[in-house]
């Protein structure tokens, strides 16, 4: 897939929008049943589109390469991630830690956000390697065998939860079935009703793992995608723009959440949290894509990530 849909770039724009709000911790704080809401769909978007997207077709040395270059950035980010946790008071703190421990989070079990990136490259691998079966295989028989083998994966090696492994399944099986993005996750306007009864009325479903939250990932999906066509034009362009750059956000944003608690005081006014919220957002993102951006000045993207620019430009 070498062309970019922008309705994909939206919906990751959108959902990182909503991590970030969600990793503020006042806000958590402040409504925590918004956040278990949005807790059950927003990272499974993420693992469906990355599933949809990947193309293990590619010879293996350019998939080593593409593991590899999520691995730098990740070993990075989440080491100093865990160094971090050992001297911040946040709610991942490791109290005592030894060579075990951070290899153990390193490797194994990550801290943080990077989960997401530690489960995407654990799915490639295993993509990669049943991939060579796929043209021996109906798409049924494949999909199964790729789901037997991170289910072996997950409760083998306990290094991937299968419940998000599972969302990237489904991307993959949307890829490999031929079906357009736009024609498997149709947009809707009505997707706003039962998504609103889901929230009031059986709030115990809010899981990723269950039916409900499985439906409620495909309508906080639908929802998006019916509002992009009445963007204007420059709306679009800067959610398109943030949708490409989520990686320079995801890699980030820790750094700039730690900050936005000083934020906390200036906006004891707003008894809602909006305006902190707002602005804390819009800090975290710029600086997140800011850092992304030195980076490419200073010519250090292609030792971080692989490529002259980690940020991606805006489209004219």
């Amino acid at each position: 897939m070498n062309k970019r849909v922008d309705q994909i770039d939206f919906l990751k724009c959108v959902f990182i929008i909503l991590m970030v709000v969600f990793h503020l911790v006042y806000v958590g704080d402040k409504y925590p049943y918004v956040k278990q809401v949005v807790y059950t769909f927003h990272m499974p978007v993420f693992l469906i589109i990355s599933g949809y997207l990947a193309n293990m077709d590619k010879g293996f040395g350019r998939v080593s390469r593409q593991v590899k270059w999520l691995f730098v950035p990740y070993a990075v980010m989440e080491a100093g991630y865990i160094v971090m946790a050992t001297v911040l008071p946040i709610r991942e703190h490791v109290d005592n830690l030894t060579l075990a421990v951070f290899l153990d989070k390193l490797l194994l079990h990550p801290l943080g956000p990077y989960w997401y990136l530690h489960t995407l490259m654990v799915c490639y691998v295993v993509y990669y390697a049943v991939n060579k079966l796929r043209r021996r295989l109906g798409l049924v028989s494949f999909v199964c065998l790729l789901g037997v083998c991170l289910f072996a994966v997950s409760r083998l090696l306990h290094i991937v939860s299968f419940d998000n492994a599972m969302y990237f399944l489904a991307g993959v099986a949307v890829r490999q079935s031929g079906v357009g993005f736009m024609s498997a996750f149709r947009p809707s306007w009505l997707s706003v009703f039962p998504l609103a009864l889901f929230c009031v009325f059986s709030p115990g479903g809010m899981d990723r793992s269950t039916l409900q939250g499985v439906v409620m990932t495909y309508l906080a999906m639908s929802l998006p995608l019916a509002s992009y066509p009445y963007l204007p034009s420059v709306a679009r362009r800067i959610a398109v723009f943030v949708g490409g750059n989520t990686l320079s956000i995801l890699l980030f944003s820790p750094l700039f959440t730690i900050i936005t608690k000083r934020f906390v005081p200036l906006f004891s006014f707003d008894p809602t949290a909006l305006l902190f919220t707002v602005v804390s957002v819009v800090f975290v993102i710029a600086g997140s894509l800011g850092v992304a951006w030195i980076m490419d000045k200073l010519r250090l993207s292609r030792m971080f990530c692989g490529k002259d620019r980690l940020l991606s430009p805006m489209q004219p």
